[in-house]
């Protein structure tokens, strides 16, 4: 196991920083960051999905499944809630274009740019029900829990994802 030092949390690194001319200048796909506060990122590919969904940096992400069926892909994302299958990834840093690489808050406080689907402080989130990039409370036991609301008024969730 390697340790990142300095992460760029918010830069968007190309295929070519990674494979390209430019191979060694980014993290791998899947590398962990945790930073002095104990919030935790992971590097990840983004892919704006069906809808053709841009990255907002700030809005919520969750893991890429393809109309909606999981084929067990933990390494790319999108914005796009009909092309993942409620699984919330976390909170995008960056604004990465498809195809293009990303940190994306896995766990920690973070504040939201899109204000939650709906909820109060306290209330358990998940993808399902929502709309692209946010979050909805959850209201069934197997909706996925990604994070808990802190301060719903002001955006602020505690990101809790895999």
């Amino acid at each position: 196991m390697g340790y990142i030092l300095g992460a760029r949390l918010t830069q968007v690194y190309t295929s070519a920083m990674l494979t390209g001319s430019e191979a060694g200048t980014a993290p791998g796909v899947g590398d962990r960051y945790e930073d002095h506060d104990g919030k935790i990122y992971k590097f990840l590919q983004y892919d704006t999905g069906a809808g053709s969904v841009a990255a907002v940096a700030g809005n919520f992400c969750y893991y890429y499944a393809p109309g909606g069926t999981s084929a067990g892909a933990t390494t790319v994302v999108t914005s796009d809630l009909s092309d993942s299958a409620g699984v919330g990834a976390g909170v995008l840093m960056s604004a990465p274009t498809d195809g293009d690489y990303c940190w994306v808050q896995t766990s920690g406080s973070a504040t939201l740019t899109t204000a939650l689907t709906a909820g109060a402080d306290g209330n358990a989130l998940t993808p399902v029900g929502s709309t692209d990039g946010t979050l909805d409370v959850s209201a069934a036991v197997t909706d996925h829990i990604c994070a808990i609301a802190i301060d719903a008024s002001a955006k602020i969730v505690m990101v809790t994802c895999p």
